[in-house]
């Protein structure tokens, strides 16, 4: 069975299209037209009924959410080696990592983009500020964020960093930051799925 990405070019999907191409494995692209919603009923809706890319249909498996979507990728093609196992202690800081980008650093991008005032302990992030001391503290340790290995937590992390800095203009162009995306999209996977998405457009 071919796994199927709900897919729209230049949204938030091509970090899984990224991950697919990293996997290695054989896929199916289903390109989605965002701009006209999906309606009730569409083949989107019945795996994400939020009606958002990515969204991803591995048979009778339906999986949304970027960070879920990853988690599942990284277990079902566990030769890529894109993910610790259960019991390495690595495993630990993955989870803790790839859950980052939608809990804090989106959430911090978005408060920044529309000044939202919010106190920093009512907000699950703390502080658009927090958020990048905590980043920067991380990235400065080594190469990529489980050190030595990159991850498909490095996929989704290097995506949003790009998105901030170079579309939304929310993320400062620390070196740290700029560095470490360049290593990211350095690699051949993501070469293929640039590729990918510029003769989509």
């Amino acid at each position: 069975m071919t796994v199927k990405l709900y897919w729209a070019p230049r949204t938030r999907a091509f970090r899984i299209l990224w991950l697919l191409e990293e996997t290695g494995a054989p896929y199916e692209l289903a390109r989605v037209d965002i701009s006209a919603g999906a309606p009730e009923g569409s083949a989107l809706r019945a795996v994400n009924p939020m009606g958002k890319v990515p969204a991803l249909e591995d048979g009778e498996t339906k999986v949304a959410e970027s960070g879920a979507i990853a988690l599942y990728l990284a277990e079902r093609f566990p030769e890529a080696g894109l993910a610790p196992a259960v019991g390495n202690p690595l495993r630990g800081a993955y989870l803790h990592w790839l859950m980052f980008t939608a809990t804090c650093l989106e959430p911090a991008m978005l408060q920044k983009m529309t000044a939202l005032q919010l106190p920093e302990v009512s907000a699950g992030w703390g502080s658009f500020q927090r958020v990048m001391d905590v980043l920067e503290a991380r990235l400065s340790q080594s190469p990529y964020v489980l050190g030595e290995r990159f991850s498909a937590v490095d996929v989704l992390l290097s995506t949003d960093i790009h998105f901030g800095i170079n579309l939304l203009k929310v993320f400062p162009a620390l070196p740290i930051f700029t560095d470490y995306m360049a290593r990211c999209q350095a690699r051949p996977a993501f070469a293929r799925a640039q590729a990918i998405e510029a003769a989509a457009v």
